[in-house]
């Protein structure tokens, strides 16, 4: 018989983590539910035991809407405590609220430190409810984080039987178990039922171990906010921000990048005090191109991040560097 693969599965919490009151709930679970932990979720979907050999790790039992910068140190931190300590694992699988997966999925992907597959996985609906997907996609992260294909493609999003960058990929709806898409690029590949992992494309930005950043002594990550550009947006968010104490802005600015006449006089004086600003677009695909403009005033493009990735990875930028070209350089690049 041959050697079952090794597999550490973290759990956070979210969807897959709720039992319902009955099976047909699956959209009042998080009010009326209870939670399972790591080794519950595993008894309830036995198949998944039987394709690995998997240590079950309880790190959090949250809604994804409760997750912080905190918790994404303290997880990829755990993470890289296990790599170092377990040479013998084969992979990692971690459980996720679909909420704000996207987000903690990329920021791993800048700060974990290893080129075994990290599997970040969530479900649409509880692991009580029916024709919920929560079994199909543990056992489809079980399988990827196993794979020899998976290796040094950084951390990956699988639902749906659907394998994503964690750079690219974003919830796209609400209820739908195809919520996960990756805007113009596409998907890498496909967790198929016959358990062959059919990848067709590699992320090429810098993650895991080939990033900058190093978490091991950051204790707080620097405060960045979003502001949301819309027609008619007076730019009272921004003073708002500033006065809170944020260290930049990610401007959610309208296609192709271009904040309301009212926001850029606030960008501005934010620039005067030293706030770091960088746009982004709320149209949720394509690149935002750096005009000359942006660059003679210190602006950042996030390139075609979403403003919730682009918050991501402006965090850590700003504790490598707050030279706005040096900022730049490391979002052409990560």
């Amino acid at each position: 018989m041959a050697k079952k693969p090794k597999i550490a599965f973290l759990g956070t919490g979210g969807t897959i983590s709720y039992t319902g009151r009955n099976s047909l709930d699956v959209w009042e679970y998080m009010d009326f539910g209870t939670r399972l932990s790591v080794s519950e979720i595993l008894s309830r979907f036995p198949e998944v035991e039987d394709s690995a050999d998997i240590i079950p790790i309880d790190v959090r039992q949250v809604s994804s809407s409760g997750i912080i910068p905190a918790d994404w140190l303290a997880l990829a931190s755990k993470i890289n405590e296990i790599a170092s300590s377990n040479t013998e694992l084969d992979g990692f699988v971690v459980t996720h609220g679909t909420a704000t997966l996207e987000e903690t999925a990329y920021f791993l992907n800048l700060t974990v430190k290893t080129d075994k597959p990290v599997v970040i996985i969530g479900a649409q609906r509880p692991s009580s409810g029916f024709a919920t997907d929560a079994g199909s996609n543990l056992l489809s992260a079980v399988r990827v984080a196993s794979s020899k294909e998976a290796h040094g493609y950084g951390v990956l999003v699988v639902l749906n039987e659907e394998v994503q960058a964690a750079r690219e990929v974003t919830k796209t709806s609400t209820l739908r178990l195809e919520t996960f898409q990756t805007p113009d690029i596409g998907m890498l590949g496909y967790a198929d039922p016959d358990g062959k992992i059919a990848l067709y494309r590699k992320p090429t930005r810098l993650h895991t171990s080939n990033t900058i950043f190093n978490i091991e002594n950051i204790k707080e990550l620097p405060v960045v906010d979003i502001v949301l550009s819309y027609a008619g947006a007076n730019g009272t968010a921004i003073d708002a921000f500033i006065e809170s104490g944020t260290e930049a802005l990610i401007i959610a600015s309208l296609a192709p990048g271009l904040p309301t006449p009212d926001q850029v006089l606030k960008i501005t004086s934010a620039i005067k005090k030293n706030i770091k600003i960088i746009y982004s677009t709320r149209a949720g695909s394509g690149r935002v191109l750096r005009r000359e403009s942006m660059v003679s005033e210190g602006i950042i493009s996030a390139d075609n991040l979403n403003p919730q990735k682009a918050r991501v990875l402006a965090m850590l930028a700003l504790t490598i560097s707050k030279d706005p070209e040096k900022i730049q350089h490391i979002f052409d690049t990560h």
